[in-house]
């Protein structure tokens, strides 16, 4: 019982969680079989870790960095369930999953909004946390994202992550801007081919980003395309 916990929640604690485990598994295996990009533990690991590094470099209290970590990890579990409203479904799926591990309502709270806004077309940056959160999903493109093994029925969204060999998020706290930085191999999909899925999410991040006073830049091969 929550009483009972005296010790503080962490985000190791949400990671090693058997249920948490189960979740993300699982709903990995749902988005697979839809063909879908991964959306398992190795993405989640890499938003969460995003999601930390955009906090701390805001000067976010430790606290609050770690609840964004744990948000990020849980960010797509509704996809256990359907691909569909996944934000609210996670979101729902959430609260009774942290309830019962013992995390207090007022750092529930800001994480279930987190989770239910992630999505571009329908979320909002509603707090600096969930700000981190859509840009550090977002900015998760890359090969290893790829789940079909066979590249001659690639998809768009197969060729698009396959073709980005490497992809990172930097901040510049002096000039107050947060920058994607890829690299994108042509032979596979054109720097064209990338936007044509991605400019909501693009939208999106530059949305969250001016919510903390923040300007989003995207670098392509070395060529700046805000």
């Amino acid at each position: 019982m929550h009483s009972e916990l005296s010790a503080e929640v962490t985000f190791k604690d949400i990671k090693n969680s058997p249920k948490v485990k189960g979740l993300i598994e699982g709903a990995n295996e749902v988005l697979k079989s839809m063909g879908y990009t991964e959306h398992g533990p190795r993405h989640v690991g890499i938003v969460a870790g995003i999601t930390r590094y955009i906090l701390e470099n805001l000067q976010v209290d430790r606290r609050q960095v770690e609840l964004g970590q744990i948000a990020a990890y849980l960010h797509d579990i509704g996809n256990v369930v359907h691909r569909a409203n996944h934000p609210m479904t996670g979101a729902a799926l959430a609260f009774p999953l942290l309830n019962e591990m013992g995390l207090p309502i007022e750092e529930i709270a800001p994480i279930l909004g987190a989770i239910g806004n992630h999505e571009e077309m329908s979320g909002h940056p509603v707090s600096i946390m969930s700000a981190a959160v859509q840009i550090a999903d977002k900015s998760d493109v890359h090969r290893s994202r790829v789940q079909n093994p066979i590249m001659e029925s690639f998809d768009i969204h197969d060729r698009v992550n396959y073709a980005v060999t490497e992809s990172r998020v930097e901040m510049d706290t002096a000039t107050k801007t947060i920058a994607l930085i890829l690299t994108i191999d042509t032979k596979f999909a054109s720097v064209m081919e990338f936007f044509e899925i991605f400019v909501s999410r693009m939208v999106m991040c530059r949305g969250a980003a001016g919510s903390f006073g923040y300007r989003f830049r995207l670098t392509a091969n070395g060529v700046d395309l805000e």
